[in-house]
């Protein structure tokens, strides 16, 4: 009982240090230390003959679809401005 009191006092304790790696153990994983990018890449294509044809359907499109024209929906009260009048006159 007491060794598992003191095993868990010792994790506790060393729970909030961190331990850093050494400068030799992070290398990188390919082993390829000396590594250097150019700045620009410049591929070179003039040798190789492209060749394609342009992806079409086949046929051509026709649009009869027309706009139908519908009648408004909003329609104007008749007696709108005769009761306007009223209630200004009961002002």
């Amino acid at each position: 009982m007491l060794s598992r009191v003191v095993i868990a006092v010792v994790m506790f304790a060393t729970a909030g240090t961190a331990f850093a790696q050494s400068p030799s153990a992070a290398k990188p994983a390919s082993g390829d230390e000396n590594v250097q990018y150019k700045a620009k890449t410049v591929y070179d294509f003039e040798d190789d003959m492209v060749e394609g044809d342009l992806q079409r359907p086949d046929g051509e499109l026709v649009d009869s679809i027309r706009k139908v024209k519908h009648s408004s929906l909003i329609e104007i009260r008749k007696d709108f401005i005769p009761e306007m009048l009223k209630s200004l006159e009961d002002i």
